[in-house]
């Protein structure tokens, strides 16, 4: 693969990634229950309907939402404790762009992890 054509893609959806996160984890205000429904701009379609009380449903949910959502989106629709209690799963099922940015940005999100995992 020719790493002049990779690199500059790898640093465009760094930038992307990064242009949406916010100031800090506690921003994320999102419900810790019932159920969600994500707007068409961030899942266009398939499901729709998530709910919070069902790990694999949730896990799907932020999966999405860190993937697809607007920084309004992430605010609204995702919850500082549970991105961090789901994090040493969440962190293998997305993209290593969004990782490393999440994780550069939030280095608390890096002490969740399990050490076998930290560097993955």
């Amino acid at each position: 693969m020719d790493s002049t054509i990779t690199a500059p893609r790898a640093e465009v959806l760094r930038d992307r990634y990064r242009s949406r996160l916010p100031e800090r984890l506690q921003e994320l205000a999102g419900p810790v229950e019932g159920d969600v429904d994500l707007p068409l701009h961030i899942v266009w379609s398939g499901r729709t309907s998530y709910s919070l009380d069902r790990p694999k449903s949730r896990m799907t949910l932020y999966r999405t939402v860190l993937a697809e959502g607007l920084r309004e989106d992430l605010v609204a629709l995702l919850h500082h404790r549970l991105l961090i209690d789901q994090w040493p799963v969440l962190r293998r099922l997305i993209s290593p762009y969004i990782r490393e940015v999440w994780e550069d940005a939030f280095p608390e999100l890096l002490r969740t992890a399990p050490a076998d995992t930290a560097a993955a």
